[in-house]
């Protein structure tokens, strides 16, 4: 397993402590700003949530499904192949515990084996994009199939990768590939009727201490946004060290809302991980007025490592945000994501 899946286990743990702060919940499903029209990476926050997808399919979505009083997790995964009958069993699997949101489906560090650009799993073994988005149309087969009869549950599966140490000729071209192949899988989802429950999007473990030049996450991202497909990526990365820490208040704001298309999932693992992220919530509303765009927050709750609960991470982060910012705090979307080693 690459040591970006071992830093999970070991690094940014702490005990849990109770938060106290009760928001409105909206649906469990319901995620991401919606993005502005082309032009540049200017951001406007929206006034309704939206579904995490393009803005060129908004009129296409599933109605969303009614909300929870106490908001479920999905399940996310660190890959360790694109077997297409593991992936299916995958989804099929998300399906029946009846949960919707976002789905990182974590494919590892960015590579080039010399022919086509794709990801090191964390198995350690090549995989193409091609093949990466062959084994994501085959979890999101399984899971639609899987669903009960008349759901309306929609899930956003995003392709992740990270900026551990890219292997590759060229981040800015990897990142370009990366948004393609995100959009050949909204088409094939599409022409399959399989869009009405899932939406194809992307994700990034975008983390300084991987790269702390900050150029080749900047050269992925914006290869990513050049791509112009019009659907998100997800940082699901942290701000180690806080801001200024490695990576100063522009560069960490640009992967968490500068960025058009970006949008962030922090991880939240325990109280000092929520002051930076709100930290930096309070420097981007002061200082380039505009607002980080959250659309939830990510764990790695296990019964072994005892660490923070989903809930108790999006409270604590929403806690964070009030007490650094007041009513002016950005909203974040109790969409919830744990993610995990899959099973192979």
């Amino acid at each position: 397993m690459l040591c970006e899946s071992c830093r999970d286990r070991i690094f940014k743990r702490s005990a849990l402590l109770a938060a106290a702060v009760a928001v409105a919940l909206i649906a469990a499903g319901t995620v991401a700003a919606r993005l502005p029209a082309p032009g540049g990476d200017a951001l406007v926050p929206a006034a309704v949530p939206p579904q995490p997808v393009s803005v060129r399919r908004t009129a296409h979505r599933a109605p969303a499904h009614r909300p929870r009083l106490r908001p479920r997790a999905t399940i996310s995964l660190y890959e360790h192949t694109v077997r297409r009958s593991v992936l299916r069993a995958q989804g099929c699997s998300a399906a029946k515990r009846g949960v919707g949101g976002i789905v990182i489906l974590a494919f590892g560090q960015p590579a080039y084996n010399g022919h086509t650009y794709g990801t090191n799993l964390f198995s350690g073994r090549f995989a193409g994009n091609k093949s990466i988005t062959r084994a994501m149309f085959a979890y999101a087969y399984g899971y639609t199939r899987c669903l009960k009869r008349g759901s309306r549950l929609q899930i956003a599966l995003a392709r992740g990768t990270s900026n551990y140490h890219p292997q590759v000729p060229s981040a800015y071209k990897a990142g370009r590939k990366w948004a393609r192949e995100t959009m050949a899988l909204a088409h094939s989802l599409r022409s399959h009727g399989l869009h009405v429950h899932v939406n194809a999007a992307a994700a990034d473990d975008a983390e300084p201490a991987w790269d702390r030049s900050f150029h080749r996450t900047r050269d992925f991202f914006r290869g990513f946004r050049d791509a112009r497909t019009g659907h998100l990526l997800y940082n699901f990365g942290s701000l180690d060290g806080g801001i200024g820490g490695i990576w100063n208040a522009r560069q960490a704001f640009y992967v968490a809302g500068g960025m058009r298309y970006a949008r962030a999932i922090p991880e939240i693992y325990n109280h000092a991980m929520a002051k930076q992220w709100a930290e930096l919530a309070h420097i981007a509303r002061h200082r380039y007025h505009r607002p980080v765009q959250f659309a939830g927050v990510i764990t790695t709750h296990t019964s072994r490592n005892r660490g923070m609960k989903p809930r108790d991470a999006h409270k604590i982060l929403v806690r964070a945000l009030a007490r650094r910012i007041g009513s002016s705090a950005p909203d974040v979307p109790p969409t919830l994501t744990n993610i995990r080693a899959a099973a192979y």
